[in-house]
């Protein structure tokens, strides 16, 4: 029996799942509200049950909030004006072509919501800059992963993300995540006292969205499915 049929879910179930899966966007402005501890728990005992090669679950989250967080703040802060961690790009240089040309349409589309001239490096340097704020939320979260494991690995981390993301979004809260992290390793360890063999994988801030802000409201394409799929034995 086809496992659709055993595990029956509500038939409005795939229509909830899609809108919340709409709904989430990246989140730039948050409002000064702090998230109930008892709340995060809750998304994160959803987050948890992501799936992981052979269940070994290999991420690990740290949960800030007030001192520590801007603690943390503080000393990435400093690092990047002192502009004592090595340059760091999620990217190859140069990247995939059309990898490369919606990163292009990203930029032009989120500093132009900002209203941040593309010659403005002060400005672009400045809001770069917030992302080390968390852009103000009241909570902010860093991913860490054994570094001795392997891309697989890594795979099942951004697995776990995804879940805690949307277990957020239908909770009405906003995340971001942020690649951008990864360049203060060095300082978060110090900061929050990691264990050696804790890489940093991301960070993501995290709390209510400030609805007003037009940063919030960047309608960010996504290619159609024929375009990013190749289909093989269908009629």
């Amino acid at each position: 029996m086809n496992d659709h049929v055993t595990r029956a879910q509500p038939t409005d179930a795939p229509a909830l799942l899609d809108r919340v899966i709409h709904s989430r966007t990246t989140c730039r402005s948050f409002r000064p509200l702090p998230v109930p501890r008892a709340l995060l728990e809750e998304i994160l005992a959803a987050a948890r049950m992501a799936p992981s090669t052979f269940n070994t679950q290999p991420w690990r989250v740290h949960v800030l909030a007030g001192e520590a967080k801007r603690a943390l703040s503080d000393a990435i802060a400093k690092a990047n004006e002192a502009n004592t961690e090595p340059a760091f790009s999620p990217f190859p240089s140069p990247a995939p072509a059309d990898c490369a040309a919606r990163q292009t349409d990203f930029g032009k589309r989120y500093y132009g919501a900002l209203r941040i001239d593309h010659e403005d490096m002060a400005a672009r340097a400045r809001q770069t800059r917030r992302n080390f704020e968390f852009f103000d939320a009241p909570v902010g979260l860093i991913f860490t992963i054994d570094r001795s494991l392997t891309q697989h690995s890594w795979l099942d981390c951004g697995l776990f993300m995804q879940t805690l993301m949307l277990a957020a979004q239908v909770r009405g809260v906003s995340t971001c995540p942020q690649v951008s992290f990864v360049r203060f390793e060095r300082v978060i360890t110090q900061q929050l006292d990691l264990a050696p063999e804790e890489a940093v994988i991301c960070g993501m801030s995290m709390g209510y969205a400030n609805d007003q802000a037009a940063v919030n409201k960047l309608a960010m394409p996504r290619e159609p499915v024929s375009a990013l799929s190749r289909w093989l034995g269908f009629d």
